[in-house]
């Protein structure tokens, strides 16, 4: 019971790590707030004790405000919600870019600032943020927008931990190397699935395995509970040695 009396909102909780991490959290004894643009996908989630469900576009910032109206002043954000664009700076469009940055960032932007009011009032809380190993913290072919999208939380990151260390707020980022998730399923099928596309993505990870969604949640736990009071501003790697 990690996390027992301490409310959190987890972002893309419909599948993969979101969805893990949102399990994690109520498994420790936290009271979840699930969200999803994908309704049907936190279905599931619907019936795990200690978990609430709503739809959340978190490229829609009125809809956000609105959730924070709702859950109150929470203790933990877990910002999840992204998108992995495939391809190098001169097959990048301007298109591309946006919408990364949208989902990637500023979504991150927008809960913080609707959450961190409510965290500051109670005088603590615990800021959670995605980013990526891949081209954030080790070059990573063919990830030029997502790469710099998760560079961008990064600084995002350490920008908030350090304006608010004295507030009692922690802001932490954490940086995958691949993790088995229906996103990869879906990008090893747009490299024409299979076991070269499968490869593509293996041969990157000295472990010989991907990592487990409930890996990467489990360090999520850490990071949104007391255990992890001294910890603020860093970037968590976890990534089966890719990066060593």
């Amino acid at each position: 019971m990690r996390l027992k009396g301490k409310t959190c909102v987890v972002t893309a909780a419909g599948q993969g790590i979101g969805a893990a991490t949102a399990r994690a959290f109520a498994r420790e004894g936290a009271s979840v707030w699930a969200t999803d643009v994908d309704a049907e996908k936190l279905r599931p989630l619907s019936e795990v004790n200690g978990v609430r469900t709503r739809k959340l576009d978190v490229m829609d910032k009125q809809a956000i405000n609105a959730l924070a109206r709702e859950s109150g002043a929470v203790d933990v954000l877990f910002n999840c919600a992204g998108f992995v664009h495939h391809g190098t700076v001169l097959d990048a469009t301007d298109d591309q870019w946006q919408f990364a940055f949208n989902l990637n960032v500023r979504s991150m932007f927008w809960t913080i600032q609707a959450f961190l009011p409510g965290m500051l009032e109670k005088g603590s809380g615990s800021i959670v943020n995605m980013s990526s190993a891949a081209s954030s913290v080790k070059g990573a072919a063919l990830r030029f927008i997502y790469g710099t999208t998760k560079a961008a939380v990064i600084g995002l990151t350490k920008s908030v931990a350090v304006d608010y260390v004295g507030k009692g707020i922690r802001c932490n980022a954490i940086c995958p190397g691949t993790v088995q998730t229906p996103s990869l399923d879906e990008r090893i099928a747009t490299l024409g699935g299979g076991a070269e596309a499968k490869q593509f993505f293996m041969q990157r990870q000295p472990t010989g395995r991907f990592g487990s969604s409930e890996e990467i949640a489990a360090l999520a736990v850490y990071l949104a509970s007391d255990e992890s009071a001294f910890t603020t501003g860093t970037v968590n790697v976890i990534d089966g040695g890719w990066s060593v």
